[in-house]
């Protein structure tokens, strides 16, 4: 495994390269901030997520096993082309689970980036044919991890942007009902038993609360740029801030594990079928932008 290690004072941040580019340790004075759940051998084996993995081309669930997107229509099999699917058998969290092909490109005791060229791969494009370089730029400065993300197509067709990254938090030596959580103004959106949007949306009022044992598997939207998210307690705070490109989000925090989640996402659930999603054109990157301070 190629594991690159970036450091600034008392943090250390870990990515794994040729794991699908995985977060796995972001450290403060030695303390484990990222949920290791199952490890990233089960990550490696079965795509089960853990630390900071990229979902992508897709980031949740799609409603169904086709989509059409920039007038193109894709059919997926589930077990093919390196589709995973839900227990409900809708295809999961893209193409990306423990990709071994990122290539390192750039790299400093802070700075780490690493791209792949996915209009090169044809089990990927089978799955999401829009041919692009997907670039991530990493940086651990000012007690900040900052994730950049660059979607460059490489062809004559727009490339949907419906991705994001799934970044497990934990508080260590706090109880999880001691937890603070911190959340801004959004819109929540209503979810049927799969997981999908019904249509139904209520405002969701800034504001901050204990976690407590309650548990969340809840889809947002209408995140602006800057939003901040947090979560604290035992006199340490851990903000994702959703810095550019993030106008969707799930707050994730699943019962009887210490760890909530605030996934950045391009796009909210189901949006490759439904719409609703932004494109990079061709001669226009797209760059999305979050970051973690502790």
């Amino acid at each position: 495994m190629h594991v690159v290690t970036l450091r600034e004072d008392s943090l250390a941040a870990q990515f794994v390269v040729d794991a699908g580019m995985i977060g796995t340790s972001l450290t403060d004075s030695g303390t484990e901030l990222l949920g290791q759940r199952r490890g990233l051998d089960a990550y490696l084996s079965a795509g089960k997520t853990m630390g900071i993995p990229i979902l992508y081309p897709w980031a949740n669930r799609l409603g169904d096993n086709s989509y059409t997107a920039e007038d193109v229509t894709v059919t997926l099999k589930p077990g093919e082309n390196r589709v995973r699917a839900d227990p409900a058998g809708l295809p999961i969290h893209g193409v990306l689970a423990a990709y071994p092909h990122w290539r390192l490109t750039a790299q400093s005791d802070q700075e780490l980036t690493a791209e792949l060229d996915f209009g090169a791969d044809a089990q990927l494009l089978a799955s999401f044919p829009y041919p692009h370089v997907l670039a991530m730029t990493v940086r651990l400065a000012e007690r900040t991890l900052t994730v950049r993300t660059t979607v460059t197509p490489t062809g004559d067709r727009a490339v949907p942007l419906c991705f994001g990254y799934h970044p497990y938090l934990q508080l260590p030596g706090v109880p999880r009902t001691e937890w603070l959580i911190e959340t801004p103004a959004l819109r929540h959106l209503a979810l049927d038993d799969r997981g999908l949007p019904t249509g139904q949306t209520t405002p969701h009022q800034p504001g901050s609360e204990p976690l407590g044992d309650k548990s969340f598997d809840d889809a947002f939207d209408q995140v602006p740029d800057g939003a901040v998210f947090a979560v604290s307690g035992g006199g340490r705070r851990l903000e994702v801030q959703f810095e550019r490109g993030y106008a969707a989000t799930q707050i994730f925090a699943p019962p009887g594990e210490d760890l909530i989640c605030f996934e950045p996402m391009t796009a909210p659930t189901d949006a490759l079928r439904r719409g609703g999603y932004e494109s990079a054109r061709p001669g226009e990157p797209a760059v999305a932008v979050f970051s973690i301070r502790v």
